[in-house]
């Protein structure tokens, strides 16, 4: 697909063919998006089998809420912001099962590395960086620079306007060129 608009289309396309029983269509949007997808639920989940599970319940999600689906509408959001909220309620059944014990620290996701910051510092800098982001703005800067969502559509996931989205990636990449300037570094 050579633009975003042609992927945007045939997503539609197989969705609506999903909605009217066509199960390669499923197989197809599966295809397409369990990548990215993944991705996404590994940037908040930090374990890949945590988001391998994530992702999963999010296509299950997906099949039973097919028919909510508008596909005039961006089906890729419409599935972002599924996999979102399947990360969220899984945060809270975690804590509600979890006692007040510390947090386990696992090894940093892969999260790919934005053109517009691969030169600032190191992946593992990075990493950490992303990490120190509050999370609705490490989200839209995950969802925009690394993903390619339009800012209206990192609102429709975040549920925000798309206003808002551009304002949390905005900041959201000030405060990562902040943590990622070198001491003594002037702005």
């Amino acid at each position: 697909m050579g633009d975003a608009g042609d992927r945007q289309r045939a997503l539609a396309a197989m969705m609506a063919a999903y909605q009217g029983g066509d199960e390669m269509a499923f197989e197809w949007l599966y295809g397409e998006l369990a990548g990215p997808v993944r991705g996404y639920l590994r940037s908040l989940a930090h374990d890949a089998a945590r988001a391998d599970d994530l992702l999963q319940e999010t296509f299950f999600q997906v099949h039973r809420a097919r028919h909510t689906c508008d596909p005039e509408r961006s089906v890729s959001a419409w599935i972002f912001a599924i996999a979102r909220n399947v990360f969220l309620m899984d945060r809270r059944t975690a804590r509600r099962l979890r006692h007040l014990s510390a947090e386990r620290i696992g090894d940093p996701p892969d999260v790919p590395v934005p053109p517009e910051v691969e030169g600032l510092a190191d992946r593992d800098l990075l990493q950490r960086a992303l990490r120190r982001l509050p999370e609705a703005r490490r989200e839209a800067v995950w969802l925009h620079h690394v993903m390619g969502l339009s800012f209206r559509e990192v609102g429709a996931v975040q549920g925000v306007s798309g206003l808002a989205a551009k304002l949390r990636a905005h900041r959201g990449m000030a405060d990562l060129r902040e943590l990622l300037r070198a001491p003594g570094e002037k702005a």
